[in-house]
């Protein structure tokens, strides 16, 4: 007993929030503990003392955590979905709308796409100007103005 509370109690109430921590974050991380709390569970209804208990589920959930995650995480990794949007990084565009990142504007037309457009560097960018895209970040193309010599 430990503060008048039963081990069992306490190693169940460990398993829950192991579960529950890992339902929240999915990350593969609490639930290695709640196994642990199971084997130590296990320990103190086997009769094991206490420091018996706590170092089953120290090792335990140790070992599986070092060991047996990153072999999960590796077979449950989630794969990244191909959109080839990022094929037009590096292409010319045209300013369809003229760019103006502090008032939100702008959009240019590539391969028959117009994209809402910002300027890599905060510069003001007519419409019918030539552009570069230089990046995505999420669905706005970050844009740098080309010379009228250097258009691909």
């Amino acid at each position: 007993m430990i503060f008048g509370v039963d081990s069992l109690y306490i190693w169940v109430a460990v398993i829950i929030i192991g579960v529950a921590v890992e339902a929240f974050s999915l990350d593969l991380s609490a639930i290695w503990f709640a196994v642990g709390g199971v084997a130590a569970l296990i320990a103190a209804s086997i009769g094991l003392e206490m420091s018996a208990q706590l170092v089953i589920f120290v090792l335990f959930s140790a070992v599986l955590l070092l060991l047996v995650r990153p072999f999960c995480r590796r077979f449950l990794k989630t794969k990244k979905e191909a959109t080839n949007a990022d094929r037009i990084i590096g292409q010319s565009a045209i300013v369809t709308e003229g760019i103006d990142n502090i008032r939100e504007t702008g959009a240019v037309r590539i391969s028959g796409n117009i994209w809402t457009a910002r300027s890599a560097d905060d510069s003001l960018v007519p419409q019918g100007a030539m552009v570069e895209i230089l990046e995505i970040r999420g669905v706005k193309v970050i844009v740098k103005r080309l010379d009228k010599d250097s258009v691909k």
